[in-house]
């Protein structure tokens, strides 16, 4: 899930690392995994890995990878808590 107004940024782009020098390169892909939230009004910067199971806060600023199970947030993001995988007490399970 990809909030609304998320940017996602091309090599040209102003925010990015090449966009601020002249690149006649191919801009980096972004690879998200699975199990993604990525809130509203987010950026993304070229050649970042988000990792599995992540939550994004709206307004982040994705610089560098993001490693799987937690919460990030801020500008530049960075992590804010580790997502615990613990079921025990849960009914059902």
């Amino acid at each position: 899930m990809i909030g609304p107004g998320t940017l996602i940024t091309t090599v040209n782009h102003p925010l990015s690392p090449l966009g601020r020098r002249r690149h006649l390169g191919i801009a980096k892909p972004v690879c998200i995994g699975n199990d993604v939230w990525i809130g509203g009004n987010v950026t993304i910067l070229p050649g970042v890995t988000i990792g599995n199971n992540v939550v994004v806060a709206a307004g982040a600023v994705v610089t560098r990878d993001i490693p799987d199970d937690c919460v990030v947030g801020g500008v530049p993001a960075k992590v804010i808590r580790k997502i615990e995988n613990d079921l025990t007490g849960i009914s059902g399970s």
